[in-house]
């Protein structure tokens, strides 16, 4: 069997056996459809919003732990002192790491697809007529990517830290404190929001939050695009600590 073929293997071996995992990921796929009948039922959807944005409203909490399962895919095995392991079966770290990474990125985005199209086809038929509906194609396929790029960027951090309590700290910080700190700023305000995988999620389910003001002025694919090059970037120091750094 090819190195990477059989990493790959490994990998959905592992990731399926650990509860933990398991559960995060469960959870997360299934956060937005409730949330969507939720908004619907308690009839909180702003004047101003879409059926999509509110439909979505539990995404981003979502989101967040689509980042805590990267984390998790690499941290658990640095705990458990499996990670020699897993370099024994599998000598080069780097097709380790891209195992783990074409894994995640595979995986939430097909759970995530699903999961928002539901929550939008639930929020539609729930509420009536008097809310634009937003456009949700090609939108949706952009939010099932931002969870994947949110898992690869836990990835990242975890390969990094390798610790889980402070990799997941530091990821979820990355993605709420864009926002929090961008008054800080002043007129950068908007650049700094709109770097944060939060502010492309919020553009492209078109939720009457994202304006300029609080998640950048950066368009909701240019976000996306922004993201997963410095995602990308993140990864690539991954791979060169993973090189260089005892298991």
């Amino acid at each position: 069997m090819r190195t990477f073929p059989r990493a790959l293997a490994f990998e959905w071996i592992k990731f399926r056996s650990v509860r933990s995992t398991v559960w995060t990921t469960a959870v997360m796929a299934a956060l937005p459809v409730p949330g969507a009948a939720f908004v619907a039922a308690t009839e909180s959807l702003q004047p101003d919003d879409t059926v999509l944005g509110g439909s979505l409203t539990l995404s981003v909490p979502a989101l967040m732990l689509a980042a805590v399962v990267g984390v998790l895919t690499v941290s658990g095995e640095y705990g458990s002192g499996t990670i020699a392991t897993t370099f024994a079966a599998v000598p080069r770290r780097s097709t380790v790491l891209a195992a783990k990474a074409a894994l995640l990125a595979g995986l939430l985005f097909a759970l995530a697809l699903p999961s928002a199209a539901g929550a939008y086809l639930v929020g539609g038929a729930m509420l009536d007529d008097g809310y634009a509906q937003g456009d949700p194609l090609p939108a949706l396929f952009g939010v099932a990517a931002v969870f994947s790029v949110a898992g690869l960027l836990g990835l990242a951090v975890g390969t990094l830290i390798r610790h889980a309590a402070g990799a997941v700290t530091a990821v979820v910080a990355g993605l709420l404190l864009p926002s929090m700190l961008g008054p800080l700023f002043g007129d950068a305000e908007r650049w700094v929001a709109g770097t944060s995988p939060t502010a492309a999620l919020e553009k492209l389910i078109q939720t009457s939050d994202a304006t300029a003001e609080a998640v950048g002025s950066l368009g909701p694919w240019p976000s996306l695009l922004l993201i997963t090059g410095y995602t990308t970037l993140a990864l690539l120091a991954a791979t060169a600590a993973l090189r260089t750094r005892d298991a």
